[in-house]
């Protein structure tokens, strides 16, 4: 009689030809790391949960969970919301009352203070940072957050280790086989090859490629900072045992996975070490072992790159990759059309992303931890004569205030005078302008930013995807200058927007004529209204409608019966658009009912418009 299979031999029978075939060709038939490969996913899934793998199941019961009109993300660091894990616990309700059902916890791990680059440098892939918890409080947070129907995402630094962790400490002291995890060179002369073809991440803060280990008597490749050693994914050794740390936070409940820097983990000499064909290979059988073992878990890549690098992540329908992509180069095509009132290039990029196959699911945000850099499509932009570092440097101007008109208050990040590339920090609320009217004491144009500010949101939660707000976002919180004071953090500007969540100002929100009740109400009208339209689901039609007015977007969404008309003015004055939409609408923010054929917009303001047939 044959022997019952197991569920891991279940899940892994449908892909154990295609993950040896990937495995073979990338690391040359070293069949000995395959079998170790194979035997570490079947030790990590007997190690999880049954609880665990009951939510899996449920997951696995509708695979496209992640793609309805329901999902609301929020990004926090967990010290700068509540202190710790077990504040963050504590302010559960607060999260859940703001609809959020998808909570990214920024890094957590153990990294050294001041040596951190905000928790991208970790030391211990297995340890919570003690200031901020413990691997338990982790588990049990996540554990609290699914009996909240809320997903858990954490971050996973792949690309590099601190210097301090265990790996690098054994190859300071000379071990071979771990100076073979990492890059280490005996001199200058490979590294300074590499550096005729690798960009600078941070010219500024950190130039170059490498860093010379004085205690190893080597050098050694930090494509990020010194003292972020970059992994040898060409040692499968680092590619198992990365993948298992990957695995292991899994095990702690941990829904979605994102991939740090996931396009500069292979690198090759001669090329820009960048988007190589062997990370999509990697990603895949990393997607492949998180199906094997944790089939409820999303896979979300951080890409960070110009439009045509970004969709390949995706893989293919068949062969997925990462499950979710951030919808960047629709971020700063947004904040773009905000500092020129000229809505064609957000067009033409919500042009080729509403092309894609309904089954490619973005995240949609405004701001995030990070900077936003400038990466638009300057080959479209040169047929309007626009040059792209005159054009880079008008961005920034216009958003810290130095462009007449411009009320936006932001500040420069790694600005590289040579190639005009600086990029730009700043929360939601003070690049829109409500800084600078609260500083000034001026209603109108506080009217105005908080106009804008929740016309902006409406833009997101129009896109097809999950709308994730920035924590702090959701009361209009403004910049933190005390980073300036902070000799740990004075010289990274994107602290600016990293500021402790102000839990005073979030008792203003139930106060009406704050900002915090305009916008905190505003969003949660709009996460409901979302909710409530089938239109909203990524499964829908989506495409652009002209108008004749280049001050103004709008798109349409379709899905079964139900349509939905979205109308955007990115104007300071009234806007009117004609149309073919010759039906009769109902206003879904007003209730009232509309026409969507001719019609006037108001400065910075919003329109959506159902039907249902």
């Amino acid at each position: 009689m044959a022997k019952k299979r197991t569920e891991f031999e279940k899940r892994l029978a449908p892909y154990y030809d295609e993950l040896k075939w990937l495995y073979y060709e990338l690391y040359h038939d070293d069949y000995a790391a395959f079998d170790y490969f194979i035997e570490m996913l079947r030790r990590m899934e007997a190690q999880r949960s049954d609880t665990l793998k009951a939510w899996d199941k449920k997951r696995m019961r509708r695979g496209d969970w992640y793609k309805d009109n329901k999902r609301l993300g929020m990004l926090l660091y967990a010290d700068n919301f509540a202190t710790d894990l077990t504040g963050v616990r504590k302010h559960l309700d607060y999260i859940k009352s703001t609809g959020v059902n998808y909570l990214h916890l920024m890094p957590l791990l153990e990294s050294p203070e001041g040596r951190s680059d905000g928790g991208y440098a970790v030391s211990d892939f297995r340890k919570v940072d003690p200031r901020i918890g413990t691997m338990e409080q982790l588990a049990a947070l996540s554990g609290e957050c699914h009996d909240a129907d809320i997903s858990v995402c954490l971050d996973f630094v792949m690309n590099h280790t601190s210097e301090d962790h265990e790996w690098a400490r054994r190859a300071r002291e000379g071990d071979r086989s771990y100076q073979e995890r990492y890059f280490f060179f005996d001199d200058w002369s490979i590294p300074n090859e590499f550096e005729k073809y690798v960009p600078q991440v941070f010219p500024q803060t950190a130039p170059g490629n490498f860093t010379w280990c004085d205690e190893a008597k080597k050098v050694v490749m930090t494509t990020f900072y010194p003292y972020q050693w970059d992994l040898n994914y060409r040692n499968p050794v680092v590619f198992n045992d990365m993948t298992e740390n990957m695995l292991y936070l899994c095990n702690q409940g941990v829904d979605i996975i994102r991939l740090d820097a996931t396009p500069y983990i292979w690198k090759t000499p001669g090329t820009n070490c960048r988007n190589l064909p062997e990370v999509h290979t990697l990603v895949r059988m990393m997607q492949i072992a998180s199906m094997i073992v944790c089939p409820g878990t999303l896979l979300l890549g951080e890409v960070v790159m110009e439009p045509k690098e970004v969709v390949p992540y995706f893989g293919t329908v068949e062969k997925p990759e990462c499950n979710l992509l951030y919808n960047v180069t629709t971020m700063a095509s947004l904040w773009h059309t905000v500092a020129t009132h000229d809505t064609r290039l957000l067009q033409d990029q919500l042009h080729k992303t509403f092309s894609l196959p309904r089954e490619y699911v973005f995240l949609n945000y405004l701001r995030c931890h990070d900077d936003i850099g400038w990466g638009l499509d300057y080959n479209y932009l040169k047929a309007f004569g626009v040059d792209e570092v005159a054009h880079k440097k008008y961005l920034n101007d216009y958003f810290r205030g130095y462009v007449y008109g411009s009320d936006s208050r932001g500040e420069l990040y790694n600005d590289d005078p040579r190639l005009g590339d600086a990029r730009l920090c700043g929360t939601t609320a003070s690049l829109c302008g409500i800084e600078a009217a609260e500083y000034e004491r001026d209603e109108d144009k506080k009217k105005a930013g908080i106009t804008l500010d929740i016309m902006l949101h409406a833009f997101v939660f129009s896109l097809s995807g999950i709308p994730v707000l920035y924590s702090g976002d959701e009361i209009g919180q403004l910049n933190d200058y005390t980073y300036h004071d902070d000799p740990l953090r004075r010289e990274d500007s994107r602290y600016l927007h990293r500021g402790h969540f102000n839990w005073k100002d979030e008792k203003k929100k139930s106060k009406k004529g704050t900002r915090e009740h305009e916008i905190y109400t505003a969003i949660k009208k709009l996460t409901k209204l979302r909710a409530s339209s089938k239109a909203f689901c990524s499964q829908a039609d989506t495409w652009l409608i002209p108008t004749g007015n280049d001050c103004v977007v709008m798109m349409g969404r379709y899905y079964k019966d139900e349509k939905v008309l979205c109308v955007f003015n990115f104007s300071r004055d009234t806007q009117w658009i004609h149309t073919d939409a010759d039906e009769d609408f109902r206003d879904m923010w007003t209730g009232e009912a509309a026409r969507a054929d001719d019609f006037g917009i108001e400065p910075y303001s919003f329109k959506w418009l159902v039907i249902k047939y």
